[in-house]
């Protein structure tokens, strides 16, 4: 497994192959992201997973700063799941420069659920989103269906920009316990835990 800390890295390593199948990550991953890049390795040439935590989707008291960056092990994870190229760029290797230039959702999307409570969340999703697609030019590309509103929000972005990119969508993997896998469970107390997989149960039953 190849690792690209640049774009000219990751042009480079891509060189070689015709389609490129994406996984974009912002690390931590758990088993649900290595079964979106199980999903992708028959869609493609290569494999490409993109471990990057972007700034631009976290509000001001978020936790940028905090989230668990776990390259090392992320890296491990997704050699033994057969991802062929993982782009791991730091921040001034993906924004050189401030990014001025924002990819804006509809609002009749974006502007409701999560994005009703994280403002501007989903100009973050679709400006990196549409920036790996730039830098990766995939012919497909897999989201899970956990995130369905970023699902919807990353489908609609590629149908109005006319992209040559299928958007797959993924199944959602869960614990044990019924809990959806998420790269911030570990931040939940076990009562926090308790409730979310009752309120998580509640609503898979209606």
């Amino acid at each position: 497994m190849l690792i690209a800390h640049s774009i000219a890295e990751l042009r480079h390593h891509l060189a070689g192959f015709n389609d490129h199948a994406l996984v974009p990550t912002m690390g931590n991953l758990h088993e649900g992201h290595l079964a979106l890049v199980r999903q992708a390795k028959p869609l493609a040439d290569v494999t490409v997973a993109s471990i990057f935590v972007n700034r631009l989707q976290f509000l001001p008291h978020e936790d940028f700063d905090t989230y668990p960056r776990t390259r090392d092990s992320d890296c491990a994870k997704l050699e033994a799941a057969g991802c062929d190229i993982v782009f791991a760029p730091s921040e001034q290797d993906f924004y050189p420069e401030p990014q001025t230039f924002k990819v804006q959702p509809p609002a009749d999307l974006a502007d409701i659920l999560e994005g009703h409570f994280r403002p501007g969340f989903f100009v973050g999703v679709c400006t990196v989103v549409m920036k790996l697609f730039a830098c990766i030019q995939p012919r497909a590309a897999v989201f899970g269906k956990k995130d369905y509103q970023q699902l919807m929000v990353i489908r609609r972005m590629v149908r109005q920009f006319a992209l040559p990119i299928e958007i797959v969508a993924g199944e959602t993997c869960r614990a044990d316990d019924g809990l959806a896998l998420s790269s911030r469970n570990g931040y939940l107390s076990a009562d926090q835990r308790g409730e979310a997989v009752h309120l998580s149960r509640a609503r898979r039953s209606q």
